[in-house]
């Protein structure tokens, strides 16, 4: 008779330090109280009057305007997570998994790394096999982050060439340049990378770090797959992400009452964004400097910028933390229920 039977390749490991409960409530307490200080400083600083007054003067309809864009860029977001790491996962574990990485996102700076640590952490108790949880999340991080980069790359040479306003070559042509050889780097890396055993060789001390390329190059090709396959939702979700989080800025300005060229918008979107990579809380602190700064440099007024950056962090903080948190608390008793699917467990085998 044949017996059904399912291979499990590891046991699951315990939650990530990064994504224990324990840490996210301080961390979240360490970033509700940066946002905090923030706000005293806006409101009660001298010399940011004209800030105070835009901010008391902003739009409604398009801070609620904000609030939907943002919930877009979410559920693209979701839409993308399915397709890349699991096809098998329901469309529910998909969402619950998906807000709940973009809620550590608003906690956790490093561009969402720290976000695919609880992907991992909970693919991995549902019996994926860690080498593919590794080559996937390589593979989801390089095409979320694919259409930004691809933006640039474009828009500045668009910029370079006359399209809308004139700005030095410094601010159009060359991020694009850099854009270029980012992307160049990413299609290139993966024959870089083909064979970590030769690492592995050198001593036991290079073999978690093979395998960290081995996993990297895998993953870099797994995304070369993904997108070569032409999955609508892949491209589309990677789109939405970027494209709806940049016009949740877009509304924040036009709240403020000020409109900056799109094509700054988009561009001063990246660049700022670098910000979020230093070790603060949610980012705080990071993202808001050098979104500030770089529109400033790309020619927008200080006051209106400041107050615009603000309103559209407060969107980006509370909104995702806020349904993540709902979504975090549903899959975490997912997991100890019996009539709830898995997430993507192994396929069953059968043995003869």
């Amino acid at each position: 008779m044949q017996q059904l039977r399912v291979e499990y390749l590891e046991p699951a490991e315990p939650l990530d330090e990064q994504v224990d409960p324990r840490q996210l409530r301080r961390r979240a307490v360490e970033a509700i109280g940066l946002l905090a200080l923030l706000a005293a400083i806006a409101l009660f600083a001298p010399g940011l009057g004209e800030v105070r007054s835009k901010l008391g003067d902003a739009d409604l309809g398009w801070l609620v305007a904000g609030v939907v864009l943002e919930g877009l860029s979410c559920i693209s977001y979701v839409v993308m997570f399915k397709p890349v790491f699991c096809e098998r996962m329901t469309w529910r574990s998909a969402t619950e998994l998906g807000f709940s990485e973009l809620a550590i996102g608003s906690l956790v700076p490093a561009s969402g790394a720290a976000g695919l640590a609880l992907g991992a952490w909970a693919l991995r108790k549902s019996g994926m096999p860690a080498i593919q949880i590794a080559e996937r999340s390589v593979a989801f991080f390089t095409i979320k982050s694919a259409a930004n980069f691809i933006a640039v790359a474009v828009l500045g040479v668009l910029m370079f060439l006359g399209l809308g306003p004139s700005l030095s070559p410094l601010l159009t042509i060359l991020p694009a340049a850099l854009s270029m050889l980012a992307i160049a780097g990413v299609v290139l890396l993966p024959r870089v990378l083909r064979e970590p055993e030769q690492l592995a060789r050198r001593g036991p001390k290079w073999a978690a770090f093979a395998k960290f390329v081995g996993a990297s190059g895998d993953g870099l090709r797994q995304a070369g797959r993904v997108l070569r396959g032409g999955d609508v939702r892949v491209i589309a979700g990677s789109l939405g992400y970027w494209f709806f989080d940049n016009l949740v800025l877009w509304a924040t300005f036009h709240a403020i009452g000020t409109t900056p060229p799109f094509t700054v918008v988009l561009m001063a979107y990246l660049i700022g964004q670098l910000g979020g990579l230093l070790p603060l809380p949610g980012g705080i602190g990071g993202i808001d400097g050098g979104l500030i700064g770089t529109f400033i440099v790309y020619g927008v007024a200080a006051a209106p910028t400041a107050a615009a950056v603000l309103a559209y962090r407060l969107i980006l903080f509370w909104l995702p933390l806020f349904v993540g948190a709902i979504a975090f608390n549903s899959l975490r008793k997912g997991f100890n229920n019996a009539d709830r699917p898995d997430l993507c467990a192994p396929i069953p085998v059968r043995a003869s």
